[in-house]
């Protein structure tokens, strides 16, 4: 059978997200697959790397990064899936430009309403060991950026005030969490729910989810905040490895062949055989 590439998926929200990634990626003018439902993907190639990407973008919210992710991994059966996006910094420590790779990723909007005020109920998905552990060793040699491997929080609204409800509640009880995003709890669920897909939620800080939102908007930081994740994405790619049993060649024992179809140990062959019916072997004995 012809070897194929392994692939990863990357999914984006918003087109200037979309952009900062398909920049990256040697990409086919006409390589791009439609999904029976009409999602959208393009295809290319990671230089220098096993990995075909296969990239798409969604729009805005969790509940769509759910269901079309769970789409998507359904119809390509990727290796490991990547959300790469800009969100809004919760800490002082953070400057615009600044990556944060999700360590894990919280859904903020779970709980009960009661006499007594809100009562979280959390929800929470872990970020990858073998991408968290890739994006470690990425993020010692990139130069340009300043990571952070911490935690995300996740809802479907666009946090743009110092002393809001949500935010006081954010701080309250997701105190961890280093950035506010609104796609990475329906992509990771998704992704959950698929069995073992690796996958991890990068962003790039793009303002503070205050009321200064719409001016550093304005001023381009989206542009920058997402180039600077899409660098972030791509540095993890390149360090990170097909699992065992993909196309791509693995260490380990191999065939011996001497050109004659030959291999060690006990074997049927089917190469080349037209078959009807079940077929059985059986050992009897040893020459």
């Amino acid at each position: 059978m012809p070897e194929t590439n392994p692939t990863i998926v990357v999914l984006t929200a918003l087109p200037v997200e979309y952009d900062a990634v398909r920049a990256r990626i040697d990409v086919v003018d006409d390589d791009e697959l439609v999904l029976g439902d009409g999602t959208r993907l393009e295809q290319g190639r990671l230089p220098d790397t096993p990995w075909t990407v296969a990239m798409a973008e969604l729009g805005e919210g969790a509940l769509t990064a759910a269901a079309l992710t769970t789409r998507i991994v359904s119809e390509l059966a990727p290796e490991a899936l990547l959300f790469v996006g800009v969100a809004g910094g919760l800490k002082d420590d953070l400057e615009i430009g600044d990556v944060v790779v999700g360590t894990k990723v919280y859904a903020v909007h779970g709980g009960k309403e009661s006499d007594d005020g809100f009562l979280a109920r959390p929800e929470a998905w872990h970020g990858s060991h073998r991408l968290l552990q890739a994006a470690r060793s990425a993020l010692r040699g990139l130069d340009g950026v300043r990571g952070h491997r911490k935690p995300l929080a996740c809802g479907d609204v666009v946090l743009a005030g110092d002393r809001s409800a949500l935010r006081e509640r954010i701080q309250r009880t997701y105190n961890d969490a280093y950035a506010i995003e609104m796609e990475g709890s329906g992509a990771s669920h998704a992704a959950h729910l698929s069995g073992q897909l690796d996958v991890l939620v990068i962003r790039g800080i793009s303002d503070f989810a205050n009321a200064e939102k719409a001016d550093a908007d304005a001023g381009g930081s989206q542009e920058f905040a997402a180039a600077q994740a899409a660098e972030v994405a791509v540095a993890v790619l390149r360090k990170h490895r097909p699992r065992a049993g993909s196309s791509e060649p693995q260490e380990g024992p191999q065939p011996v062949s001497d050109g004659k179809d030959t291999y060690g140990g006990d074997h049927i062959v089917f190469q080349g055989g037209t078959f009807h019916g079940t077929v059985i072997g059986k050992q009897v004995g040893r020459p």
